[in-house]
Order: structure tokens, then C-alpha cells, then sequence
């Protein structure tokens, strides 16, 4: 059986799919990944500051103007729309079939695609707080604010956009809430990740049930545990499953 059938074929069989999924899963929607030859991490070689060390915590702290300047440029895409791939996740939880996405992705698509379980392990950024007051605001007030460091109407203070930086924590409620949905799955659709960021890509082992299907254009640490691997872009893939539905 040819792969997208067989993995078409598992959809149909399970009542319990989860996906998880990374950046690799938005690239056809126009937003750059982070570790390709095209990805972020190869693109900012000319900066004075790496990437990881520009979305650090830390850095966010002592240079709030030049986070948001690399901030605005390289990680907000508000004109993306939902691939394939996002449609299709939507589609299967509208059918009662997908019981959860979790994504290492910040960017929203899964949601505007339609999914309504979506579990965000590094945040999102379409959710900004006052990090003195706490004041929510929506990604607008992010992009409308200039090319300065938005602060609070209220109070003054920085606001930041409600992603996990480099030195911070997942959030202890979104990890419960992605054990529970694999731990309970009979598919796990693994999709646009390399599976090296830590310490989501551990979350994986926790599930337990009949398949795993990893789709990711180049190899990764789990690839021996997958029961099917396909090395096509995610976006046609998934085209040719919902075609095949």
C-alpha cells in the first residue's frame, strides 16, 4: 500500500488522532521555519545576535526595542492563511475523528482554520499581556503600536506577546492537557518538526497507541519509531489524503 493511502487508510480506522506538529506545518503558508537552509536561523547570520539569544528572555528584558524590531520582522505573519494540512485537522475534529492538535507553533493557523482544541506549547501571538498589570491585548495593538516597544494604556508597562522565550517554561496547564491527549490517542500524526526541541519534542512518548505516522521532509531523532514515514512537504500530503477521505 502506498504511503498516503495507508495513512489515509489509519484515519478512517481511528477514532482518537492526534496531531503534533511543528513549523514545518506553516511553511506553505508563507511563514519561514527555523532550521532549514531558508529557515530564520539562516537568515540572521549577519545579526550581531543570534537568534536564540534575540528571543531569549533575557535579551527581552535588557533590549525590549531590539526584540521587537527582529520580533515584528521575522515572527508576525498576519496575512498567512491555513494550508492544507491546517484544513484538513480542522476537518477531521469537526468529523469527531481528531481529538487534539498540539503545535510548537505560534502563528494561529490551526485556529483559523477552524480547530478548536489546539494546544500551544510555545505560546501564541495573537495573546499580548502587560507584564506589570496583566492587561490582555490582541496582536493588532502589537502592529499598530510602531516600531517602538508597545506599552500598556493602563499602566505603562512593556507589554509582551504570551510566547515561550528562550529560558522560560512551558506552561504546566498546556503540558497536562498534551500528556492527556496522547497518553488517551490511537494515531499520532507527527507533521513539520524536526523533533529537537526540548522539552516538547519528549512529549511524543507519551503516547501509546496503535500508529505513528511522522511526515517531515528530512530526518529526525524518532524516525525509528514511526510506523510510516513520508518525506513529502505536509501540505500535499495532506491534500491527497482529504482528496483520498
Amino acid at each position: 500500500m502506498e504511503p498516503v493511502e495507508q495513512l489515509t487508510t489509519w484515519i478512517k480506522q481511528s477514532s482518537k488522532i492526534v496531531f503534533f506538529g511543528g513549523a514545518g506545518t506553516s511553511t506553505e503558508s508563507g511563514i519561514p521555519d527555523f532550521r532549514s537552509a531558508a529557515g530564520i536561523y539562516q537568515t540572521e547570520q549577519h545579526s550581531p545576535y543570534s537568534p536564540e539569544e534575540l528571543l531569549s528572555i533575557d535579551f527581552f528584558k535588557l533590549h525590549p526595542d531590539i526584540f521587537y524590531d527582529f520580533y515584528r520582522n521575522k515572527m508576525l505573519h498576519p496575512d498567512a492563511i491555513p494550508s492544507g494540512a491546517h484544513r484538513l485537522l480542522a476537518r477531521l475534529e469537526n468529523e469527531g475523528k481528531m481529538t487534539a492538535v498540539i503545535t510548537q507553533n505560534i502563528d494561529g493557523l490551526h485556529q483559523a482554520a477552524g480547530s478548536k482544541v489546539v494546544h500551544e506549547l510555545h505560546g501564541s501571538v495573537h495573546r499580548n499581556y502587560c507584564m506589570d498589570c496583566s492587561k490582555f491585548y490582541h496582536l493588532n495593538y502589537i502592529l499598530q503600536s510602531g516600531s517602538g516597544v508597545p506599552y500598556c494604556e493602563k499602566c505603562g508597562g512593556i507589554v509582551k506577546p504570551d510566547v515561550v522565550l528562550y529560558g522560560e517554561s512551558l506552561d504546566q496547564g498546556t503540558l497536562y492537557h498534551a500528556v492527556d491527549a496522547l497518553s488517551e490517542a490511537d494515531l499520532l500524526i507527527i507533521g513539520g518538526t524536526s523533533l529537537t526541541v526540548q522539552p516538547a519534542a519528549q512529549l511524543v512518548t507519551y503516547f501509546q497507541g496503535k500508529h505513528i505516522a511522522l511526515l517531515n521532509a528530512t530526518p529526525t531523532p524518532y524516525d525509528n519509531k514511526a510506523d510510516l514515514l513520508i518525506s513529502e512537504p505536509i501540505g500535499k500530503v495532506m491534500d491527497q489524503v482529504n482528496a483520498l477521505l
